[in-house]
């Protein structure tokens, strides 16, 4: 039996430590006008720039600094945008060519994350014979997903992204799919949830959208604002609301918890796992320091986040320094670190702080309950989707302990 009135408390443990650099060789440019995209306007960062295909000269320097910066054997990468198949493909042959010049031993993995419009027989064959992992942008079943993304004409897309997750399905590429939590699709989680069952995706990404837009234009032209923004600014209206992501999460865990466990995967119940068995969770936003997975711009330009490319949170170029010298520089040591320096007492005190760790520190524009600044503004969504998966994270995390499957929880009579 589950015991829903324990104390959440995680056991202790030790997480490795590693950087994520995730390139974007083409910027901000992209064949979609999302509503909620936060990179299209990136495209005011270089005023004078016409040409955002990232040279090969920066392409080989990257790829060979990031496989000789690392001492694992295995080297991942990561393509994004923007969106990444208007480069064409010769451009990720020559991706392909360079590293395996400078793999030195070392296992080459690649993720690529698209809008999959542009996917076709070319792309799935050599998706497949150099075993890329797709990642494809889709927020639910069609009326959801086209609520916010359209293309430049302002049509709905979905149709043209599930030919290309056909393409995919025929050349068995593996593909995972990224949807983004709005203040629309928020409220059909299970509808959502199926959907993406159905067109076979086993790995899943539910990625909040909270965006704030300034009252007035800001300097550089931005009208979304940085996360160190002061200035009189509003939650965009198709940002997720706090407490409905927390329902969003926790309806579809529910179904997860009591038939899915082992055969489908969700990032965020696989990281809340690993958190309750000890672990400092994987994925940045809950780790307690930030700083390790920083983005790549076309022409070299390395920033500390994706969320925070603004001139302000350059760090340097990697043709003038090299990469691992910007990675260990007292900017983006300073950068990581504030992410525990700024946290709130409210949340220090907070009984699932060990697996949220404030979370992102571009949504921490509250003040908590005694007028603290930085409180995450989704921060009682998370607190309602934590303390209700506690009594089945408990007796998951006991079963790994043990040696047993944690797929042993579907198993369980008694549920919240």
């Amino acid at each position: 039996m589950i015991n829903n009135h324990q104390s959440i408390k995680p056991n202790v443990g030790i997480y490795p430590k590693t950087f994520h650099v995730m390139a974007k060789p083409i910027g901000p440019l992209c064949n979609l006008n999302c509503t909620y995209c936060f990179y299209l306007e990136k495209q005011k960062l270089y005023p004078r720039q016409r040409n955002f295909t990232m040279s090969p000269v920066v392409l080989e320097s990257f790829i060979r600094q990031k496989i000789e910066a690392h001492q694992t054997d295995i080297v991942s990468f990561s393509w994004q945008g923007g969106e990444p198949t208007l480069l064409g493909l010769d451009f990720f042959r020559q991706v392909v060519n360079f590293q395996q010049k400078y793999a030195n031993g070392k296992y080459i993995t690649n993720g690529f994350q698209t809008n999959g419009i542009l996917l076709n027989n070319a792309w799935c064959i050599f998706f497949k014979k150099h075993n890329f992992l797709v990642g494809i942008s889709i927020d639910g079943p069609e009326e959801l997903s086209d609520r916010f993304r359209k293309n430049k004409s302002g049509k709905p897309t979905f149709r043209n992204i599930m030919r290309g997750i056909s393409y995919l399905q025929d050349h068995a590429v593996d593909f995972n799919t990224l949807s983004v939590v709005n203040k629309d699709n928020s409220y059909y989680p299970l509808e959502v949830y199926h959907f993406l069952k159905e067109i076979g995706s086993l790995f899943m990404q539910f990625i909040p959208v909270v965006e704030r837009m300034a009252e007035k234009v800001t300097i550089g032209g931005f009208n979304l604002v940085s996360p160190d923004y002061h200035g009189r600014a509003h939650v965009t209206q198709w940002s997720v609301k706090p407490e409905q992501y927390g329902n969003f999460l926790c309806e579809i865990f529910n179904e997860w918890v009591q038939q899915d466990v082992g055969s489908y995967f969700v990032q965020i119940f696989d990281v809340a796992l690993s958190a309750w068995c000890g672990l400092e969770p994987g994925l940045c936003v809950f780790r307690k320091t930030c700083g390790d997975a920083m983005v790549l711009e076309h022409n070299g330009d390395l920033y500390s986040c994706d969320h925070y490319v603004y001139p302000q949170y350059k760090i340097g170029n990697i043709l003038d320094h090299p990469l691992t010298s910007l990675i260990n520089s007292e900017q983006q040591k300073n950068f990581g670190r504030a992410k525990i320096d700024t946290l709130p007492r409210y949340c220090q005190e907070c009984d699932v702080k060990f697996i949220c760790n404030g979370e992102c520190p571009k949504h921490r524009f509250d003040k908590t309950p005694d007028g603290e600044e930085g409180l995450n503004y989704l921060c009682v969504g998370y607190k309602k989707f934590f303390h209700h998966i506690d009594p089945y994270m408990r007796f998951m995390a006991n079963e790994l302990l043990q040696g047993r499957p944690p797929a042993n929880v579907m198993a369980l009579d008694s549920r919240m």
